[in-house]
C-alpha cells in the first residue's frame, strides 16, 4: 500500500529512516567496499527501511517484501531505474539507448517492440538452438577434463543466445563479448574505487572498459550492417529490431538497435551462465541431490534432450533451478531512484534518494526461509510457495520492468541443466563455500574449477 504524505508539511514532518552515520563526505563507502554483501546484513539491525550515505549519495535499503513490492509495483511510477549516473554511470555511458537503461515513452516503445520476440511460441522455437549448442558443448568436453565453470557456461550461453535470438554464429567473436562483460563487471565492482568515480577518469579499470567497448561497438556495427541486406526476410530479434514499427510508424534508431544488442548479449548470456555455474557447483557438493536430479532426468527423458511437453514433469529440476536463483541470484540487487517525496513504513524517502532492493539479503532472510544459507531444493513445495510473501523471492525483478527474458532464461536453464547432468558428472575442485564480487551481476570472487567425467566411463 502507498504511504505517500498528502501535503508537503506532512512529508517534512516524517522522520528519515534510521541507519549508520558513516564518515564525513564518504559516508559508509569504505564499509561497503570492504564487505559489499555483508554490509546489508550489518545495516539490517536498524530495521527493514535503512538509510545510509555513500560518496555523497543517500541510499535507502528496503529489506521487507512489502516495501519492495511498493517500489516495483504499486508505486512504481514514483521511482525510476538508477545506474550510478552521479558517479559516471555503471555502464559508463554505453547502452544508454537499450531497454535496460531507457525510461518513459522510449522504454515503453522499445518494450512493445521487443516483447514480440518472447511470446510462448517464439520461446518454444528457440529450444532447437538450446539443445544443439548444449550437445555441441558436451561433445567438446574430454573425459577427466578440468574446466573453469563460469567460463564454460559463459561460452555455452553466449552461443545459445547468439544463435536463438539473433541467428548469428558468434564463434571467433565471442571473446569480445566476454571481455566486455568482464570489463563492465569490473567497473561496477563495489570493491573497486572506479565504481564511485566518473568513467572519464583514466583508471586502469575505466581504460580497459573503453577499449573493450570500442571493440564491441565495432563488431555490432558490422553485424547490423550485414543484416540490413536481408532483415526483411529473416525471423529473429536482430531482424525484428531493424524492421519493426509501432502503431505510430516509428522504428528504432541505429543507436537503439546497437544498444539493444549490447544489452541482450551482456544480460542475456551473463545471468544464465551464472545460474548454471552456481547450480552445477552446488550439485557437485551435494551428491545425493545430484543423484536425485539425475534419476528424475533419466526417468522423464532417458538419454534424449527434454521436450517442451516434458519440462512440466521435471519437478525436481525446477526446484533446483528455483533454489539456485534464491541462494545465488545473478542480479543480486535492484536499484531505483525516488522521483518525488515518498513515504514507506512511516518514513520519509526524499526526492532523489537511491533505493536498494537486495535480493541476496531478502532471499536469505530467516523470517521467510528455514536454514536460509543451505542449498535445499525440496523446500520449494506448492505449500511453501503459497506461504511466501510475494516479493520474498524476486530473481527476475518485478512490476512493469521485470526481466523481459525471464521465460527464455527459465526455459534455457530447464533444458541445459538436465542435459549436462545426464551426460557428464561435473565434480568441483575446492571448497563448497563461495566468495563473491558484486559487479553488475553476482560474480564468483575466485575461479570455480571442476572436472568433467563422462558417465559412460564410470560404468
Amino acid at each position: 500500500m502507498s504511504d505517500v504524505p498528502s501535503s508537503n508539511q506532512k512529508s517534512a514532518d516524517r522522520p528519515l529512516p534510521p541507519g549508520p552515520d558513516g564518515l564525513p563526505i564518504v559516508g559508509s563507502m569504505f564499509d561497503l567496499m570492504r564487505r559489499p554483501i555483508d554490509f546489508v546484513d550489518d545495516v539490517s539491525e536498524y530495521g527493514d527501511v535503512v538509510t545510509y550515505r555513500v560518496a555523497g549519495q543517500r541510499f535507502t535499503a528496503l529489506l521487507h517484501p512489502d516495501y519492495i513490492e511498493q517500489v516495483l509495483v504499486s508505486d512504481n511510477d514514483r521511482f525510476r531505474r538508477w545506474a550510478g549516473e552521479e558517479w559516471g554511470d555503471t555502464f559508463a555511458g554505453y547502452a544508454t539507448e537499450g531497454l535496460l537503461l531507457t525510461e518513459g515513452e522510449q522504454w515503453r516503445r522499445q518494450r512493445l517492440l521487443i516483447q514480440n520476440a518472447f511470446t510462448p511460441d517464439r520461446i518454444e522455437s528457440y529450444t532447437e538452438a538450446v539443445v544443439a549448442e548444449t550437445e555441441h558443448t558436451i561433445e567438446e568436453w574430454e573425459d577427466e577434463e578440468p574446466i573453469e565453470l563460469k567460463n564454460a557456461m559463459s561460452n555455452l550461453t553466449l552461443r545459445i543466445l547468439a544463435r536463438s535470438l539473433f541467428n548469428l554464429d558468434i564463434d571467433g567473436r565471442g571473446e569480445i563479448v566476454r571481455r566486455t562483460a568482464d570489463a563492465l563487471n569490473a567497473r561496477a565492482n563495489a570493491r573497486n574505487l572506479s565504481a564511485f568515480l566518473p568513467s572519464w577518469i583514466p583508471t586502469p579499470t575505466n581504460r580497459r572498459l573503453h577499449r573493450t567497448m570500442a571493440d564491441m561497438e565495432s563488431l555490432l556495427d558490422e553485424l547490423i550492417e550485414d543484416r540490413r541486406t536481408d532483415a526483411a526476410t529473416r525471423d529473429d530479434l536482430l531482424s525484428l529490431l531493424l524492421t519493426a514499427e509501432t502503431d505510430d510508424g516509428s522504428t528504432l534508431s541505429d543507436r537503439e538497435v546497437r544498444d539493444q544488442l549490447i544489452t541482450f548479449l551482456f544480460a542475456g548470456h551473463e545471468t544464465t551462465a551464472l545460474a548454471l555455474t552456481y547450480s552445477l557447483h552446488a550439485l557437485g557438493h551435494h551428491p545425493k541431490k545430484r543423484q536425485k536430479l539425475q534419476e528424475e532426468v533419466q526417468s522423464v527423458m532417458g538419454s534424449d534432450p527434454p521436450t517442451a511437453s516434458e519440462l512440466a514433469d521435471l519437478s525436481y529440476t525446477e526446484q533446483v533451478v528455483t533454489e539456485t536463483l534464491r541462494l545465488y541470484p545473478p542480479a543480486y540487487a535492484l536499484f531505483r531512484e525516488a522521483t518525488e517525496v515518498t513515504g514507506i513504513d512511516g518514513y520519509r524517502i526524499p526526492d532523489g534518494s537511491k533505493i536498494t532492493l537486495p535480493q541476496i539479503h531478502v532471499h536469505q532472510d530467516d523470517r521467510f526461509y528455514d536454514d536460509p544459507e543451505a542449498f535445499r531444493p525440496k523446500r520449494w513445495t506448492d505449500e511453501f510457495e503459497a506461504s511466501l510473501p510475494e516479493y520474498a523471492y524476486f530473481p527476475f525483478g518485478g512490476g512493469p520492468r521485470h526481466c523481459i527474458g525471464m521465460r527464455f532464461a527459465t526455459m534455457e536453464l530447464k533444458h541445459v541443466l538436465p542435459m549436462i547432468i545426464s551426460a557428464v558428472s561435473i565434480d568441483p575442485v575446492g571448497s563448497p563455500d563461495l566468495a563473491f564480487d558484486t559487479g553488475i551481476t553476482l560474480q564468483p570472487a575466485e575461479p570455480i574449477r571442476a572436472t568433467v567425467r563422462r558417465r559412460s566411463s564410470q560404468r
